[in-house]
């Protein structure tokens, strides 16, 4: 009877049309007779199924306390695969409440347990956990190889596409954060693929999720046309609404983002109002917040500014509350745009919440390394307690602690080497970025200047003299024929005088236009005057003038002239050359900065690169370019870096 009672209550605590009352009620009830029979196998099976109903209903303090209960028992009869499977649950706990070290450890002690037990699909899915945590907290390279490690588990197992799935999908994920696009594509295709076997529940909507993914990488990538038809087919998804509002919310806000980069605005405030609503409803503060960054930039490209800042307001509040230190960020960018008097105080902002991001993921990274350690060297120095006397453990545990001593020594100087690196070059961005915002002030100021110049040109000159001649003109009417000829001939040639004062105003005009876009020139042209003040050897440079700078972001400009600074001063210091060359050419789509000197030169292949050189390599890298180095022994040195330009990227770009 009581058998009976428990089915009973465990069917009716998962059924659907019952209120959440009802339903914890009834698995309370199958709780309290399953505490009531013996502790074996079954007992553990039955506990579990009670856990598993409390996670869909996330009733979690009943959840994390059955788990506890089923370890507890696990561990006490010495139950290996129960133990395994209660720390994984364990693990899905800590997930549900953001507590990522708790939740890596729980996992990382079920991966020990499934490994000895060699229990592979259940240790590939430890690997996906922990793969996805990993994601979550931004440690991307130690994402890639839990995934890896789950992907060769489950190429070698049958029936396990589920499984196959969400490491694809990850994969996907994780290059496209990485932007390695092409990576991203092939693994979401490698997703996409696997939802052919129809063994998957349509009820998941993976495939759409899949489509919405392939279509997000296109948007990022900058394919717009691609990005909407890939939504929209994500949209037409069958009983996608129904099924998952969530993922439609996205979606629907996604294709309306797409169709705004094309220009088609035709409906787009109601398809971003919809996906909004939507997600307001459900409460996902997150992609509330998205969806008012989209309709600020929507409204901004509008040219409705208040409606655009007030979106970007709404959205700062919400994202500050909840603390979504990314979401913020992304909110200070753009209210930073459209809202240039209080810019500098956004931007200020950004820079802190950037760093406080990088520290904490930084931090994350350093913690689940620590807890794999941690529980690593606990298991060692217990197992060798059980099978070596205490002169051998003190030996070895010697030999290992030096051993690591000096593992952890060396891996933390590198890491220190390169977090200083990162902060030096942050701060030589930075200075020439204030630099150049110098440079644009002083422009600005000399520009307004030159306006008023020429407003009191056109009023007093201009426009007094056309004045007096209209008046002259007007009085010819009285003089007879003879001398109005004569008169006439005079004014004439005084509107020939006025015509020629009009075209010197305007050759101002565009004399000050062409100074504008060549701002950066100027700060080169600063540095290269820096160098010829200081060194005595001779500096040629050229820029081709159909360069156009404007196709060129910020940090670009600022990288090349970083790679600049630094070549001149390799050459200063290094080349002990008469003549230094510094030369910028437009080849195509592609821009090319050549340094040459004709110095004592170096075998390129012989001589390791130095910190100068690698700098160089990582921002030509940054750009997307290459670097190409020809040097011998008594030959000079010629630098080589070509950097790609998108005629499209930078369409919006207030460049400097």
């Amino acid at each position: 009877m009581q058998k009976d009672s428990l089915a009973i209550y465990l069917s009716k605590a998962k059924d659907v049309n019952l209120s959440l009352e009802y339903k914890k009620n009834y698995n309370k009830k199958a709780l309290e007779i399953i505490l009531d029979q013996k502790d074996d196998s079954i007992n553990k099976v039955n506990l579990f199924k009670v856990a598993n109903r409390y996670y869909n209903m996330s009733g979690w303090k009943e959840y994390f306390l059955t788990t506890k209960l089923i370890l507890e028992r696990s561990i006490n009869s010495k139950d290996s695969v129960n133990m395994a499977k209660a720390y994984s649950y364990l693990g899905d706990y800590y997930v549900s409440k953001s507590i990522s070290d708790s939740a890596f450890l729980n996992y990382f002690k079920a991966e020990k347990i499934y490994l000895k037990i060699n229990d592979k699909i259940n240790l590939a899915k430890i690997f996906l956990n922990k793969g996805n945590l990993q994601f979550n907290g931004g440690d991307y390279f130690e994402s890639e190889i839990s995934v890896f490690k789950a992907l060769r588990i489950l190429k070698q197992e049958k029936n396990v596409n589920d499984l196959l799935y969400d490491c694809y999908n990850l994969l996907g994920l994780l290059y496209n954060e990485r932007e390695e696009y092409q990576k991203a594509f092939e693994f979401h295709y490698n997703a996409l693929n696997i939802l052919d076997d129809k063994s998957i529940p349509t009820e998941f909507q993976l495939k759409a999720t899949s489509l919405n993914n392939i279509g997000y990488v296109n948007l990022k990538k900058g394919n717009y046309r691609n990005a909407k038809i890939y939504f929209q087919k994500a949209l037409d998804e069958e009983n996608l609404y129904r099924e998952n509002k969530e993922l439609y919310a996205i979606i629907l806000d996604n294709l309306a983002y797409s169709k705004f980069r094309l220009r088609e605005t035709g409906n787009l405030f109601v398809e971003f109002d919809n996906a909004l609503k939507i997600r307001d409803t459900l409460g996902l503060k997150s992609g509330v917040v998205l969806s008012k960054l989209h309709l600020s930039e929507y409204f901004a490209y509008k040219k409705d500014t208040l409606v655009a800042i007030e979106y970007c307001n709404q959205a700062l509040i919400l994202s500050r509350k909840s603390n979504q230190i990314a979401n913020t960020l992304d909110v200070l960018k753009q209210i930073a745009l459209i809202d240039p008097e209080n810019a500098s105080k956004y931007s200020r902002e950004y820079i802190k919440l950037n760093d406080q991001m990088l520290k904490a993921e930084r931090k994350m990274g350093e913690k689940f390394s620590r807890i794999e350690y941690e529980t690593n060297e606990i298991k060692d120095q217990n197992s060798s307690l059980e099978e070596k006397n205490k002169t051998l453990i003190y030996v070895f545990s010697i030999c290992t602690l030096i051993g690591l001593f000096f593992y952890v020594y060396k891996t933390q100087q590198a890491k220190n080497r390169e977090l200083i690196f990162k902060q030096q070059q942050q701060i030589a961005n930075e200075d020439i970025y204030n630099l150049m915002i110098s440079q644009q002030n002083e422009i600005e100021l000399t520009r307004i200047k030159e306006k008023k110049r020429v407003a009191q040109e056109l009023h007093d000159g201009v426009l007094g003299r056309m004045f007096g001649i209209r008046i002259s003109l007007d009085s010819l009417e009285k003089l007879d024929e003879d001398e109005a000829i004569s008169k006439r001939k005079k004014y004439l040639t005084e509107l020939k005088n006025v015509e020629q004062d009009i075209r010197e105003i305007s050759h101002d005009l565009n004399r000050e236009k062409s100074e504008l876009i060549n701002n950066f020139v100027s700060i080169l042209n600063k540095l290269f005057e820096d160098q010829r003040n200081t060194y005595s050897s001779k500096l040629i440079t050229s820029f081709d003038p159909e360069i156009k700078w404007d196709l060129i972001s910020n940090i670009e400009k600022i990288n090349l002239y970083r790679i600049v600074q630094e070549g001149l001063q390799n050459c200063n210091k290094y080349a002990n050359a008469d003549i230094i060359k510094v030369e910028f050419k437009n080849e195509g789509n592609n821009l090319v900065l050549i340094i040459e000197d004709d110095g004592i030169g170096f075998n390129t292949k012989r001589t390791k690169n130095g910190i100068g050189l690698q700098n160089i390599e990582y921002r030509a890298k940054e750009c997307k370019g290459t670097v190409t180095i020809k040097s011998a022994k008594g030959e000079g040195t010629t630098l080589t870096i070509n950097i790609p330009i998108d005629p499209n990227s930078n369409l919006h770009n207030n460049d400097i």
